[in-house]
């Protein structure tokens, strides 16, 4: 056991893993590049040598960061190891690490398990964690971003040989951004009533990159919520959940996220915590391992996670008493890693599609592969995420599909651009943005434009 594992809990959860190679063919950066260290039994085994006091080096950093953190070998796993932990704990020995000196963890003159990053690395990942989940430094990118789409700056910059040579995280964030001229102002109110008996009193997350650049998609679960008896509540003065932070190994960072987030909740006093976007369900769900060694926190922590409830999932459970009209379209489900593998939410989502009538769903042919978004791999890992992107579109396109769905607002930016990029131009919404279209008897069509998402009521009036 070393001064980096003090309880011993990632030698143990390292050790399950037998080497037997079936997460091989589930691993999309072993698919891409057939080199054992960027599979998981590979990354694995750098990480026990690291546990066993071995210098992980540039190379060893390389291959973590490489990691998508999709999780798709996690089901794969006849073992049952825990990667997830794994991967998060290996990432966080190069974003904070220990004190290489002095009365550290690691004890006097240890160096750190990972190599510091380069001057040009540590500034462009921090202008990301200082921008993405903070909505506010985020909605004031949107005018330049403006600019530049209307003057096709952007595009030249991700052309760009010399931009993408230097700074490619700027070129990828160009390329892959949405249209900040479709997104306009839509808040949802602090309460949405309940539409007929109420059934429910849950919270809604309305997240950084959703809310700001996918507003529509928040208004339309607030308004399925309510048509389906549940008052919804929106605490004004909620943050970013830490997703982003825990993903990238900024476990600090995420805690501190996560305090604020199950403090605010708590005031609202909900049975539930309805989230619209995978990778944020998926770290909420997780707080009480984020936040366990914390004596005042893993309590309460323990009980937010257990009123934490994908969309999908969420109703689902509770049942539909809303009426659906027709919607004639034939759907593609896209599987965002965050919900399939980590939480483990499947069907719910088909069978909600399924239940719409008109609705003809469809699989995609390459299941659960990701799609290159994973949280901030498709800034810092551009042309894996590339590469994943246009193998995800050929995939859908296969499908014959005139809409795709997805629970993720980072897959949606990234399957879109990628069938923009090769020509095709096929819908992409949100779950909650057809279930509301079929309920509010709207056209497929009106998922094309942001206004389609139409307006919700006042806080307190009815949502008929």
């Amino acid at each position: 056991m070393t001064a980096i594992d003090p309880s011993g809990e990632l030698r143990e959860a390292a050790g399950d893993c037998v080497h037997c190679g079936f997460c091989l063919a589930a691993c999309p950066t072993y698919q891409l590049w057939g080199e054992e260290m960027d599979s998981p039994r590979g990354r694995i085994h750098l990480i026990t040598q690291i546990l066993d006091g071995a210098e992980g080096g540039t190379a060893a950093l390389t291959h973590f960061d490489r990691c998508l953190g999709c999780m798709a070998c996690m089901p794969a796993c006849p073992s049952g190891v825990q990667y997830d932990k794994l991967i998060e704990a290996a990432r966080s020995w190069s974003e904070e690490p220990p004190a290489p000196s002095g009365e550290s963890a690691r004890g006097a003159g240890t160096p750190a398990p990972l190599p510091a990053r380069s001057r040009r690395e540590r500034a462009v990942r921090a202008a990301i964690f200082a921008t993405f989940p903070y909505p506010r430094r985020l909605r004031a990118v949107l005018a330049p971003l403006r600019a530049a789409q209307l003057t096709r700056l952007d595009s030249r910059i991700a052309r760009s040989k010399l931009v993408r040579r230097l700074v490619p995280e700027a070129a990828a964030a160009l390329a892959v951004a949405p249209s900040a001229w479709g997104v306009r102002e839509e808040s949802v109110p602090e309460l949405v009533a309940a539409r007929g008996e109420r059934r429910a009193r849950v919270g809604l997350l309305t997240g950084c990159v959703q809310q700001v650049f996918f507003p529509q998609v928040n208004a339309a679960t607030a308004r399925v919520l309510a048509a389906e008896g549940c008052d919804v509540i929106v605490p004004p003065g909620q943050g970013c959940c830490g997703a982003l932070s825990l993903h990238g190994g900024r476990r600090a960072e995420a805690a501190a996220f996560a305090r604020k987030v199950i403090e605010t909740f708590e005031q609202a006093g909900v049975d539930a915590v309805v989230v619209n976007a995978a990778g944020c369900g998926s770290a909420m769900k997780d707080y009480a391992h984020l936040l366990a060694d914390d004596p005042e926190w893993a309590s309460r922590a323990d009980a937010m996670a257990a009123k934490v409830r994908d969309f999908s999932e969420f109703l689902a459970g509770l049942g539909p008493v809303a009426t659906r009209h027709e919607l004639p379209a034939t759907i593609a489900y896209q599987d965002a890693c965050h919900l399939a593998q980590a939480q483990r939410v499947t069907e719910q989502p088909r069978a909600l599609l399924r239940a719409i009538p008109g609705v003809s769903l469809v699989e995609i042919g390459d299941g659960g592969t990701c799609c290159g978004s994973a949280g901030i791999y498709n800034l810092v890992q551009p042309e894996a995420a590339a590469e994943l992107g246009a193998r995800k579109a050929s995939a859908v396109r296969a499908t014959g599909a005139d809409l795709l769905v997805s629970a993720n607002p980072g897959c949606s930016m990234q399957i879109g651009k990628a069938l923009a990029g090769h020509g095709h131009s096929i819908q992409v919404a949100h779950i909650a943005e057809v279930i509301d279209a079929s309920i509010r008897s709207r056209p497929a069509s009106s998922l094309l434009h942001a206004d389609g998402a139409g307006s919700l009521p006042a806080a307190g009036t009815p949502t008929g």
